[in-house]
């Protein structure tokens, strides 16, 4: 019986782990990381006060937005068979606790960036955060729903690359830069390759639910092809920034992160029709991210040691 208790209380603690989602924090720390490298390699300065203030802003709406897609998601029903939703967990009649905690976190963030425009005396920031907050609610708050209609990717291209780099940059240098709006697009387009792998193995809920995803229009097999190209394609626009000197020569560090790259289109184009095989694939996405945004940023930095 013990061992039982044991094991139940272990997957729980599992399902918890899952529910946090902290792998996904990261898309909260490489668009202000890369934004911030960019302003330091353009400006050789460095706000190390408005860097944290912004990060802990940039992590409460988050927080505010991974747990508001669990609650629209039970609306909806696409969240049905995720064991690992805190609607789930809790149950039901938890669901407008959990919809005012994530809102508690966005407050906190807005009026965080809300100080920072205050002692810049400038709401260039606080602009670039509202659009963002007003298109991730588009994603999958009533009555918008975008994602549903299968443009979720688009929404985070420009949420989390041209707004939260152009934002993280403004925070350094409260002006506009060609170079920040090429990292923009790289840190966008890698961003949104994580929701994209994020729908393979959920297609069938999709369905039932009214999400018309890309994968769920495309079919798996068109999906994982284009995943390929997709991925392939950010490699490339670095080299073609590499090479019209818009990006330093070391950018092309972020090659490194190839390695996951590659381990990711294996793995979907292997496994693209098998929900628990495929299941993972978003995770290996976020490893791919983290190191391509890590490295690029690095890259920006060393010229200027």
């Amino acid at each position: 019986m013990t061992t039982v208790i044991d094991k139940d209380n272990s997957s729980r603690r599992k399902l918890w782990r899952a529910a946090i989602k902290l792998p996904l924090y990261s898309v909260a720390l490489i668009p202000l990381w890369v934004g911030t490298t960019v302003a330091i390699a353009e400006t050789r300065n460095f706000n190390g006060t408005n860097f944290l203030i912004f990060l802990f802003a940039s992590i409460c709406i988050q927080v505010w937005v991974n747990v508001s897609n669990d609650v629209f998601d039970a609306e909806t029903g696409v969240d049905v068979n995720k064991l690992h939703s805190l609607i789930n967990l809790t149950g039901k009649e938890t669901s407008n606790f959990w919809l005012w905690f994530g809102n508690s976190f966005l407050i906190v963030g807005i009026l965080t960036t809300s100080l920072l425009a205050f002692w810049q005396k400038d709401v260039t920031l606080l602009i670039l955060v509202l659009l963002a907050c007003l298109l991730g609610y588009s994603y999958q708050g009533p009555p918008f729903r975008l994602g549903y209609k299968g443009i979720g990717e688009i929404i985070c291209f420009i949420t989390y690359g041209l707004l939260s780099v152009s934002a993280a940059y403004y925070n350094q240098n409260p002006t506009w830069s060609l170079t920040a709006l090429a990292a923009s697009v790289i840190v966008g387009l890698a961003t949104s390759l994580i929701l994209f792998c994020a729908h393979f193995h959920q297609v069938e809920d999709d369905l039932a639910g009214g999400k018309y995803s890309p994968v769920v229009r495309l079919g798996t097999k068109k999906s994982a092809r284009l995943l390929s190209w997709w991925g392939y394609g950010i490699y490339f626009l670095i080299a073609v920034f590499v090479l019209l000197k818009i990006f330093p020569l070391l950018s092309l560090l972020s090659f490194v992160s190839l390695f996951y790259a590659l381990k990711l289109f294996r793995h979907v184009n292997n496994y693209h029709d098998q929900p628990n095989q495929v299941s993972n694939c978003k995770f290996i996405a976020v490893s791919m991210y983290l190191s391509l945004g890590l490295l690029l940023g690095i890259g920006f930095l060393l010229p200027t040691v």
